[in-house]
C-alpha cells in the first residue's frame, strides 16, 4: 500500500491495518529504522509499579523452582491468574 508523508512527518496507517492489528487512536508504536526500512511496532506501555510488581511474582516462581517445586499451568491465563497480572 502507497501512503505519502504529511505535514509534521505524519503517515495515515490504511484502515485494513488499523482493523487487522486491531488498533485505537492514543495506541503507541515503537518506531525502527532498520536498513532504509521504517517500521513501526505496536507496544503496551505499563506504569512502573506494575512492571515491577510483575517482576516480583516471577522471582517468587523462580524462588519455587530452585527449592523443587515445579509449577505448572494449562493455559497462560493461568499463568497470568498466578501472578495477578
Amino acid at each position: 500500500m502507497l501512503v505519502e508523508l504529511k505535514a509534521k512527518s505524519q503517515v495515515t496507517i490504511p484502515k485494513e491495518i488499523v482493523n487487522s492489528l486491531e488498533l485505537s487512536q492514543g495506541d503507541q508504536f515503537e518506531v525502527i529504522e532498520d536498513n532504509g526500512k521504517i517500521i513501526l511496532m505496536p507496544v503496551s506501555v505499563y506504569p512502573e509499579h506494575v512492571i515491577q510488581s510483575l517482576k516480583d511474582s516471577v522471582n517468587e516462581i523462580k524462588k519455587s523452582i530452585k527449592k523443587g517445586e515445579r509449577p505448572t499451568f494449562d493455559s497462560i491465563d493461568d499463568l497470568f491468574e498466578e501472578l495477578e497480572v
